[in-house]
Protein backbone atom coordinates (compact mmCIF):
# COMPACT_ATOMS: atom_id res chain seq x y z
CA UNK A 1 0.00 0.00 0.00
CA UNK A 2 2.14 2.83 -1.05
CA UNK A 3 0.29 5.92 -0.83
CA UNK A 4 2.08 9.17 -1.85
CA UNK A 5 0.14 12.24 -0.99
CA UNK A 6 1.02 15.50 -2.23
CA UNK A 7 0.28 18.51 -0.17
CA UNK A 8 1.28 22.03 -2.64
CA UNK A 9 0.77 25.71 -2.71
CA UNK A 10 -1.66 26.79 -5.14
CA UNK A 11 0.98 29.26 -6.85
CA UNK A 12 3.30 26.06 -8.51
CA UNK A 13 0.22 25.59 -10.90
CA UNK A 14 2.22 28.59 -12.91
CA UNK A 15 5.58 26.30 -12.73
CA UNK A 16 4.73 22.59 -13.44
CA UNK A 17 1.95 20.27 -14.07
CA UNK A 18 0.43 18.21 -11.15
CA UNK A 19 0.28 15.05 -13.58
CA UNK A 20 3.00 15.15 -14.71
CA UNK A 21 4.57 15.22 -10.94
CA UNK A 22 1.93 12.35 -9.88
CA UNK A 23 3.14 10.34 -12.92
CA UNK A 24 6.84 10.66 -12.14
CA UNK A 25 6.24 9.60 -8.75
CA UNK A 26 4.41 6.67 -9.32
CA UNK A 27 7.04 5.81 -12.29
CA UNK A 28 9.74 6.05 -9.80
CA UNK A 29 7.92 4.09 -7.21
CA UNK A 30 7.69 1.24 -9.28
CA UNK A 31 11.00 1.09 -10.48
CA UNK A 32 12.18 0.26 -6.76
CA UNK A 33 10.31 -3.08 -7.38
CA UNK A 34 10.08 -2.71 -3.58
CA UNK A 35 6.39 -1.47 -4.02
CA UNK A 36 3.84 -4.11 -5.47
CA UNK A 37 2.36 -1.74 -8.39
CA UNK A 38 -1.57 -2.53 -8.09
CA UNK A 39 -1.05 -0.75 -4.24
CA UNK A 40 0.80 2.33 -5.80
CA UNK A 41 -1.43 5.45 -5.11
CA UNK A 42 -0.68 9.07 -6.14
CA UNK A 43 -2.52 11.76 -5.54
CA UNK A 44 -2.04 15.46 -5.12
CA UNK A 45 -3.52 17.88 -3.14
CA UNK A 46 -3.85 21.82 -4.06
CA UNK A 47 -3.78 24.22 -0.99
CA UNK A 48 -5.45 27.47 -1.61
CA UNK A 49 -4.79 28.58 1.52
CA UNK A 50 -1.07 28.86 2.80
CA UNK A 51 1.57 30.73 4.43
CA UNK A 52 5.62 30.16 3.58
CA UNK A 53 8.92 31.48 5.46
CA UNK A 54 8.22 35.64 5.46
CA UNK A 55 4.93 35.69 4.19
CA UNK A 56 5.78 36.97 0.39
CA UNK A 57 3.79 35.34 -2.08
CA UNK A 58 7.09 34.39 -3.63
CA UNK A 59 7.93 31.06 -2.07
CA UNK A 60 6.27 27.80 -2.68
CA UNK A 61 6.21 24.11 -1.51
CA UNK A 62 5.65 20.70 -2.23
CA UNK A 63 5.43 18.07 1.01
CA UNK A 64 4.70 14.64 -0.25
CA UNK A 65 4.26 12.07 2.35
CA UNK A 66 4.63 8.66 1.65
CA UNK A 67 2.55 5.97 3.62
CA UNK A 68 3.36 2.47 3.68
CA UNK A 69 2.61 -1.06 5.16
CA UNK A 70 4.92 -3.50 7.39
CA UNK A 71 7.46 -5.55 5.91
CA UNK A 72 10.00 -3.49 4.48
CA UNK A 73 13.15 -2.84 6.19
CA UNK A 74 15.05 0.29 6.59
CA UNK A 75 17.64 -0.05 3.95
CA UNK A 76 15.15 -1.15 1.28
CA UNK A 77 12.99 2.02 2.38
CA UNK A 78 15.67 4.36 2.76
CA UNK A 79 16.85 3.09 -0.97
CA UNK A 80 13.27 3.70 -2.44
CA UNK A 81 12.62 6.96 -0.51
CA UNK A 82 16.13 7.92 -2.12
CA UNK A 83 15.38 7.08 -5.36
CA UNK A 84 11.86 8.57 -5.44
CA UNK A 85 13.13 11.58 -4.06
CA UNK A 86 16.00 12.04 -6.73
CA UNK A 87 13.25 11.20 -9.31
CA UNK A 88 11.16 14.12 -8.20
CA UNK A 89 13.77 17.05 -7.02
CA UNK A 90 15.12 16.28 -11.00
CA UNK A 91 11.97 17.10 -12.08
CA UNK A 92 11.62 20.03 -10.07
CA UNK A 93 14.83 21.44 -10.54
CA UNK A 94 13.18 23.96 -12.87
CA UNK A 95 11.15 25.32 -9.79
CA UNK A 96 14.46 25.54 -7.29
CA UNK A 97 15.94 27.30 -10.67
CA UNK A 98 13.27 29.50 -11.05
CA UNK A 99 11.27 30.68 -7.16
CA UNK A 100 11.93 30.12 -3.62
CA UNK A 101 10.96 26.18 -3.62
CA UNK A 102 10.90 24.31 -0.47
CA UNK A 103 10.63 20.43 -1.11
CA UNK A 104 10.24 17.87 1.31
CA UNK A 105 9.50 13.66 1.87
CA UNK A 106 8.41 11.89 4.75
CA UNK A 107 7.72 8.10 4.79
CA UNK A 108 5.24 6.89 7.46
CA UNK A 109 4.54 3.13 8.25
CA UNK A 110 0.89 2.21 9.09
CA UNK A 111 0.34 -0.72 11.76
CA UNK A 112 -1.42 -3.25 10.30
CA UNK A 113 -3.46 -3.72 13.24
CA UNK A 114 -4.68 -0.49 12.62
CA UNK A 115 -4.85 -0.12 8.77
CA UNK A 116 -8.27 -1.66 6.64
CA UNK A 117 -8.11 -2.23 3.19
CA UNK A 118 -10.38 -4.37 -0.16
CA UNK A 119 -8.52 -3.83 -3.40
CA UNK A 120 -9.18 -6.03 -6.40
CA UNK A 121 -6.45 -3.90 -8.61
CA UNK A 122 -3.77 -6.84 -7.70
CA UNK A 123 -5.91 -9.49 -9.21
CA UNK A 124 -6.83 -7.46 -12.01
CA UNK A 125 -3.65 -6.58 -12.98
CA UNK A 126 -2.97 -10.32 -12.57
CA UNK A 127 -5.29 -11.19 -15.05
CA UNK A 128 -4.17 -9.30 -17.70
CA UNK A 129 -0.65 -10.04 -17.24
CA UNK A 130 0.73 -12.49 -19.65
Amino acid sequence: MPHFSIEYSANLDGFVRMDNVCEVVRQAASETGIFPIGGIRVRAIRCEHYAIADGKPDAAFLAMLLRLGEGRDLPARQKAGEHVFKALSDYLDPVFASSKFALSFDMQINDAATSWKRNNIHDALKATTP
